[in-house]
Formats: C-alpha cells, structure tokens, sequence
C-alpha cells in the first residue's frame, strides 16, 4: 500500500463481537426463504402480451431486473404477511430510489444490545438461457459503501443473485402469448466477505463502481470491516484513480479524523 496512505489518521470502524453469527444468520434466512418459494412453485413470474412472436428472448435479460426483483420484494413480503412465519422476518421495505439496497429485510433475533438485525438486499438477475448475462454486474459506488461502512461498522450488504429462465406459452382462443419467467436457482452473499479477487473496482463513473468478477462463482473469506475498507482502498489506488483521487474521496467522505 501506498507509504503516504499508511501514515494517515484514519477513522477505523469496529464491528460488533456478533457481526459474523448475524451475517450467517441473515444468509440463511434469506436462503431457506427464496428455497422453499421455489419448491413450493411459487417461483413464476407471468408476463402477457399480444406480440405475435411473445417475448423477445434475445433481449429477455435489459428487462428481467425489475421484474426478478418485485418478485423477490413480493416473496419477502408475503413470508411477513403470514402469521405462521417461521423465519423470524419482522419488517420488509422496498429500497428508495437511488439507494443502494433494492429490498430492506429486519429479522428478529436476540443481541446483546438489540433485538433484531438488519440486511440490505442488492438484487441482482442473471438470465439461465443467455451464456455470460450478469455474469459481472455492478454492485454499488465505491465511495458511498466504503462511507456507509465508516457511518455503520455493522451495515450488513447482501448481494442476492437470481437465476432465471423464460418460456412462451400461447392460448389458442385469446391468441395471447403468455411469458414465464421461471425461477431455477439463486445464491445470496454478504459483500464484505467476497474473495479479494472476486470484487474488481471499475474507475469509470464517479468514484467507480464495485463489480464483481463471476457472480455464480465466489469464494468466502471472513474480515473485519476495517479490512474491508482497507481492501476497497487498495483497488481504488491501484486503478487509474490512483492515490491523489482516493485522497479526494477520503477527505470530502470524512474517512480521515480532522487535524486540529
């Protein structure tokens, strides 16, 4: 890392002692979640139109995002609707426009200083029948996760991947196309515990973005949020940015204690 870098005063954040167990936790919840939505076959998504050819397949994957994730909005908020819920899901919000999170998920579950836990939730979805699609999405800003992490040690960002696959279907009498988009398969990761080599920085637009290199095949390695920021530097150094743009970033975010 750069010399000039190591000898600034940074603000560290530190996570709580329990960070770990609730990041598993949450993981898991939302794994058994969309699992048994599919096993129990509520995992089709059905798109009518009177195109004569139905959906055009080539392109299925520019519209599929907002439709996997309603999809996934509306599974979570039915699990909160049911008064036999079994996963201890207490509140569910749709991510604002221009937050990084699409779906916000709080679980109950007790801590030593709260009752509950919460997820931020970055859809993203990934077509079955197009070879590479979203194989390396963006997730969010450089700049705004590394300061939501200065702000909240314990933010818990989870990258949730959803894989699908669309069929047509046409009714003879109305002469509709009605368009399936199936769900077959998902994987849901906490973004601070991505391989260093999975996550790759892009320097284009603003402060870069955070991608990550294969979506359907990450590994898992466990660090503090301090090494996590730490990591995120390092790639915003060693692209074209370089140390004197980082330095901008650090001092307008307020990631360097104030001298004085």
């Amino acid at each position: 890392m750069n010399d000039e870098y190591i000898k600034l005063d940074f603000k560290i954040p530190v996570e709580s002692p329990d960070y770990l167990a609730c990041s598993d936790f949450i993981i898991k919840q939302i794994e058994l979640i969309i699992n048994d939505s599919i096993l129990l076959g509520k995992n089709k998504i059905i798109i009518n139109t009177n195109l004569k050819l139905g959906l055009p397949m080539e392109n299925i994957n520019k519209i599929a995002g907002p439709f996997v994730e309603a999809w996934a909005f509306e599974v979570f908020n039915d699990i909160l609707e049911d008064e036999n819920n079994k996963y201890q899901l207490i509140n569910v919000e749709a991510g604002e426009r221009l937050n990084m999170a699409d779906i916000i998920l709080q679980f109950k579950r007790k801590r030593k200083k709260q009752s509950s836990i919460t997820g931020y939730i970055d859809v993203k979805a990934t077509s079955n029948d197009i070879e590479g699609s979203g194989k390396s999405p963006n997730i969010t800003s450089f700049a705004r996760i590394r300061t939501e992490y200065i702000n909240d040690p314990d933010y818990l960002f989870v990258i949730l991947s959803i894989k699908h696959k669309v069929y047509s279907k046409r009714d003879n009498s109305s002469k509709m196309v009605f368009g399936i988009m199936e769900i077959v398969d998902f994987n849901a990761y906490d973004l601070k515990f991505l391989g260093k080599n999975d996550i790759s920085y892009n320097p284009a637009l603003g402060s870069g973005q955070l991608q990550v290199r294969n979506i359907h095949y990450v590994t898992k390695e466990i660090r503090t949020t301090w090494e996590f920021c730490q990591l995120l530097d390092e790639k915003c150094i060693a692209s074209r940015k370089g140390y004197s743009e980082w330095l901008r970033y650090a001092k307008h975010n307020h990631w360097i204690k104030d001298k004085g």
